[in-house]
């Protein structure tokens, strides 16, 4: 006879929330805290002057078929929310790729030898290097190494996208017009540190299979309405709860369950029926500061990486996973968005700069009907770190009037500095793996281990996988 499941789930973001609808839609009870007050993590809806914004401007990809499918499974109508956009990579009068409607790899192949801003030898390289990786199969261990004397690549570690490019003589300018911002959007990572093995998973899904898979969604709402509102309204509707301004304040291990104790400061529903014990905050009697418990099943912890380590770390067995989350380094995205009068728009609904401090800027006119809103994000480590927000934003005030020609100033302009956006990328990364030492403890996020790197994709993957575990379990 099947176990009677009961899974708590700590954390409303992607991983969190496409883990409970998972487990939602095969009618395993779940309960979800968030401690913010709104759903989604780091790919989350905020307000700012009465304007729906992201706390970062994120895109999708074709294939990111796992993302697609839960947001479907939720409710949500993939023609209606994206615009999409076949794969296209523009610097803005620098360089210049477009991919035709043609069977992939072919339609790749193609806008590589057509390529904008690229000498002839360097599209040929260019498009020598992908048939090289596609032969390969875009695993590194299979590929050959071109110098003289190296021989063969069987057997070869990871190493970073920098080292792999010079290797196979992707000259400067070919790699900061077309591979450096491709790894930097793919693993928000500078090459000089990114996994080249991770980034070939991602070509490798992205364009080596359907021509489809290398398209551009560009959401049209915000994250949270995207997916993790209605992956909280799917779990509600079967029976489920998803509690937000609900913190985690401990997870502790009993004989056969998990308790789990939110924080004193959120205003909480009633606890799961049954399952249920009462702890006051010492030297406090008001009813806020009251912490209250769950029992559980089963847990899935998809905080972010400093949070689940502080709720790991005082449990037994679990020393291993806490040091490979506490190994992690970091690094930012920045946003700033900026709402200049409705009639200012870009060449196209995304375009990229070269060599300027915005990397890639998003026309929120376009994509979403926000006319005059524009987006620039920066991604990974750089010198606008060392900028004020004021001076970063004057700095992007002016590139968008030195490029575009734009001299109207802003109305306004927010900056959304995340600072720890994602783990850094790097070769023979250790993460740590969905199923904990604690079999009924499982780490959902896209710092886990998976092929990829800090994306949507990987989050999602990583939720269902803890899903599909705990359904293993019980059978």
């Amino acid at each position: 006879m099947a176990e009677k499941l009961n899974v708590g789930v700590i954390g409303g973001g992607y991983a969190g929330m496409a883990a409970a609808a998972e487990l939602a839609s095969r009618n395993i009870p779940v309960t979800v805290f968030e401690s913010a007050q709104q759903l989604g993590g780091r790919a989350r809806g905020v307000y700012y002057n009465d304007t729906r914004l992201d706390n970062g401007q994120h895109l999708l990809l074709g294939c990111y078929r796992e993302t697609l499918r839960m947001i479907e499974l939720v409710g949500g109508d993939i023609d209606q929310d994206f615009l999409r956009l076949p794969l296209q990579l523009d610097l803005h009068d620098q360089f210049s790729l477009r991919a035709p409607r043609l069977p992939a790899p072919l339609h790749l192949l193609i806008a590589l030898l057509s390529a904008q801003g690229l000498t002839w030898s360097e599209r040929i390289k260019a498009a020598s290097f992908m048939l090289t990786l596609r032969n390969a199969n875009f695993r590194l261990d299979q590929l050959p190494l071109p110098q003289a004397g190296e021989g063969r690549g069987e057997g070869l570690s990871d190493i970073t996208v920098s080292a792999l490019l010079a290797q196979h003589k992707q000259d400067a300018d070919l790699t900061f017009k077309l591979w450096e911002p491709l790894c930097i959007a793919a693993l928000n990572t500078p090459i000089q540190k990114a996994s080249a093995h991770v980034l070939l998973n991602v070509l490798r899904d992205a364009l080596n299979q359907s021509r489809a898979d290398s398209d551009m969604l560009l959401p049209r709402i915000d994250f949270t309405a995207l997916f993790p509102q209605r992956a909280a309204s799917f779990v509600e509707r079967r029976g489920g709860k998803v509690h937000t301004s609900c913190g985690v304040e401990a997870i502790r291990s009993l004989e056969d369950e998990f308790e789990i104790i939110t924080t004193p400061s959120a205003v909480r529903p009633e606890p799961v029926e049954g399952h249920s014990s009462v702890h006051v905050s010492t030297g406090s009697t008001r009813t806020e500061d009251v912490s209250r418990s769950y029992r559980f099943s089963h847990v899935i912890c998809a905080a972010p990486p400093v949070v689940a380590a502080k709720l790991l770390r005082p449990i037994a067995g679990l020393a291993n996973t806490v040091a490979q989350i506490d190994a992690l380094e970091h690094q930012p995205i920045y946003t700033l968005y900026l709402q200049y009068p409705a009639h200012v728009t870009l060449p196209h609904p995304m375009i990229g700069l070269h060599r300027r401090i915005s990397q890639w800027l998003f026309d929120k006119g376009q994509i979403a009907g926000q006319h005059g809103l524009l987006a620039a994000v920066i991604s990974a480590e750089g010198i606008h770190q060392e900028l004020s927000q004021d001076e970063l934003a004057q700095k992007v005030i002016a590139e968008l009037r030195d490029e575009f020609g734009i001299a109207e100033q802003p109305q306004w302009f927010k900056v959304i500095a995340e600072k720890r956006a994602t783990f850094c990328c790097s070769p023979n990364l250790q993460r740590p793996a969905q199923q904990t030492a604690l079999p009924r403890l499982l780490l959902a996020g896209d710092y886990t281990a998976g092929d990829y790197p800090a994306t949507l994709e990987g989050a999602v993957m990583s939720g269902v996988r803890c899903a599909d575990l705990i359904r293993a379990q019980s059978e």
